[in-house]
């Protein structure tokens, strides 16, 4: 019983975390209904769906990183965590991006036009800037030990290897998570958001204590927009350039 009582504080934090999680996910999923009914402006509806999206997953993946770093030694609850939020992501964000990459592969490939790409680009930036603001705001409520507002606008280096490693490891990461979305659009959707989990959490296992494997500007932007003021080149090379150029090796 004692040993309850003394693991409770830590079970009510990590609670609360993923019920913020939750309840921005539903509050997506409400806001995505609301916006099919039939729409006149077929470019602000679809900035409206791809700004959601990516404030979803950038919300969700900044708790996530809060909950991994107490208790960055035993990464299994921390990976399944991923593993089950990347199943959440991918069952509700149907029809988005989230990743600035995904777009402009999408606009080389000829399967969207510059203009609604401009536009999803647009959104996801706008978003990941917002979530961060967010986050830190909700984190000054201080609803658990671990939420505090100074630290969402710290810069907490994710980069634990030199520059060419960081950058091969993003990029990498980049071509391997773009590879499997094209090779599996042929699979049936259950099946293939269930892979498409499962290698998001490999990667982050493999690469995170590395760079973090982020593979996503618009979600670097989110959890390091700090960094970025304080070494700009360094992480353009690595969060921005290093995955595009793993998604232009693909393609």
């Amino acid at each position: 019983m004692t040993a309850l009582r003394g693991q409770w504080p830590e079970v009510r934090d990590t609670c609360t975390s993923l019920g913020l999680m939750l309840a921005i996910v539903l509050s997506v999923a409400l806001a995505r209904v609301v916006l099919q009914r039939p729409r006149h402006r077929p470019t602000a509806h679809t900035f409206a769906l791809e700004f959601l999206a990516t404030f979803q997953l950038c919300f969700c993946t900044h708790e996530l990183q809060l909950l991994s770093e107490q208790e960055p030694a035993h990464p299994t609850w921390p990976l399944t965590l991923i593993y089950f939020f990347s199943l959440v992501h991918g069952l509700t964000l149907v029809g988005t991006s989230c990743n600035p990459c995904g777009v402009m592969m999408q606009m080389l490939l000829g399967g969207m036009s510059p203009e609604i790409g401009a536009v999803r680009l647009l959104a996801q930036l706008v978003a990941a800037l917002c979530s961060r603001y967010c986050v830190g705001a909700l984190w000054g409520l201080g609803l658990t030990r671990y939420h505090v507002s100074e630290r969402s606008f710290a810069c907490r280096n994710p980069i634990h290897v030199d520059l060419p490693k960081a950058v091969v490891t993003e990029a990498v990461c980049s071509f391997i998570f773009h590879s499997a979305l094209l090779h599996f659009q042929e699979v049936r959707t259950k099946l293939r958001i269930h892979l498409l989990a499962a290698l998001i959490t490999f990667l982050v296992y493999a690469g995170g204590s590395l760079t973090g494997a982020i593979f996503n500007p618009a979600l670097a932007l989110s959890l390091h927009f700090k960094c970025f003021d304080e070494a700009f080149l360094q992480f353009f090379i690595v969060y921005w350039l290093a995955p595009s150029l793993g998604k232009h090796i693909f393609i």
